[in-house]
């Protein structure tokens, strides 16, 4: 008789730089049965991107077309109903360079006893194994049919010029390409985060805080359950420790 299993997904969202990757995946590591979902991945082909009307370069992060969300709001469904990430599925975060952040060794211990533990006792109980999506995005945030699909969610913020010079030291990245089937090297152009970036995260999560302040303002609730995570303030340690607490 097959197994019967329950799909937890969890958003991890913030702005570009904020630490979202490196986050998703510890919890990886630790959760079993866990996969990594990068909103990236659902970025239209840079041919049908379109070129922002003041600046004149090629804009990837304005909310409404940065995202093909039909697609990825399909997908999100299929990976509930299926509980399981799509053959077919293409991911070109393997391809970027990741600063390593380790963890202290008992946080990741404690954490993956606990949750191994979990699963051995919903066994014994005849519960259903659990199943984990951690999907992480800056724009995360920005769609109400995203958020409705999340279980559980994270918001990872980081002020302004932290975020900047994480962005410049960065510089880039890939990104879905061409009929996504391989992925393309973006550079950014000169002022492309000042200029485009981050305007484009705060008008994407703007109203999840008090005023519309994404730097300083308190969640306003429009984002039930929300977690905020201020990792300037934290390790990563204890970021991953906050996010693990049932």
């Amino acid at each position: 008789m097959p197994k019967k299993t329950r799909l937890i997904l969890v958003g991890i969202g913030g702005a570009t730089c904020s630490g979202k990757t490196t986050l998703a995946k510890h919890l990886q590591r630790i959760l079993p049965n866990s996969v990594v979902i990068h909103q990236d991945d659902f970025a239209p082909p840079q041919e049908l991107l379109p070129i922002h009307p003041v600046y004149d370069v090629q804009d990837w992060d304005t909310a409404p077309s940065a995202i093909d969300w039909t697609r990825l709001i399909d997908f999100l469904h299929k990976v509930k109903a299926t509980h399981e990430i799509p053959v077919d599925h293409r991911s070109f975060d393997h391809l970027n360079e990741q600063r390593d952040l380790p963890i202290p060794p008992e946080v990741h211990d404690r954490w993956v006893g606990f949750f191994t533990s979990l699963q051995a006792q919903r066994a014994i109980s005849g519960d259903e194994e659990i199943v984990w999506a951690l999907v992480e995005g800056f724009l995360l945030y920005g769609h109400p049919e995203v958020i409705t699909q999340l279980n559980v969610r994270i918001y990872l913020r980081v002020s302004h010029d932290v975020l900047r010079a994480r962005r410049h030291e960065r510089y880039n990245y890939y990104t879905a390409g061409m009929l996504y089937c391989t992925g393309t090297l973006w550079h950014d152009p000169p002022n492309y985060w000042e200029q485009i970036v981050y305007p484009a995260y705060v008008n994407a999560n703007r109203e999840v805080f008090e005023s519309g302040d994404v730097e300083k303002g308190a969640l306003n609730g429009k984002v039930e359950r929300l977690v905020l995570l201020e990792s300037l303030e934290m390790s990563i340690g204890d970021m991953v420790n906050r996010s693990c607490i049932p």
